[in-house]
Formats: C-alpha cells, structure tokens, sequence
C-alpha cells in the first residue's frame, strides 16, 4: 500500500509541476487559450483526481 501511496503522490508532484510551468506558457501564447482549452482542464481534473486519491490512500498509509 505505502508504494502505491508513493506512486500517486510522485504523479501528484510531477502533474503540478507540469501545470505550474504550462499553464501560464499557454496563457501566453496567441490563441493559445482557444486551442489547448481542453488539456488545461483535462490536466485539471486529473490532478484534482490524485489530490483525492492521495487523501484517500494517506487514511491507510497513517
């Protein structure tokens, strides 16, 4: 259970890192809003997904 924990806190921690650095690179390019719309919120949701799932896994873990 705890490398299982690891893993999804590992992703936790690259995905916003990802997010941190792409979201303003997309917000700064033209169009670029209009066209990568849909990953920003599909990176969103994923993280909001492992934010979840590392609470969840932090109860057994502990």
């Amino acid at each position: 259970m705890l490398s299982i924990f690891q893993l999804v806190l590992f992703s936790l921690i690259l995905l916003s890192f990802f997010l941190v650095v792409g979201v303003p690179v997309v917000l700064a390019l033209p169009d670029g809003w209009g066209e990568n719309k849909r990953l920003v919120f599909s990176g969103l949701g994923v993280w909001l997904i492992l934010v979840f799932a590392v609470g969840i896994l932090n109860s057994f873990v502990i």
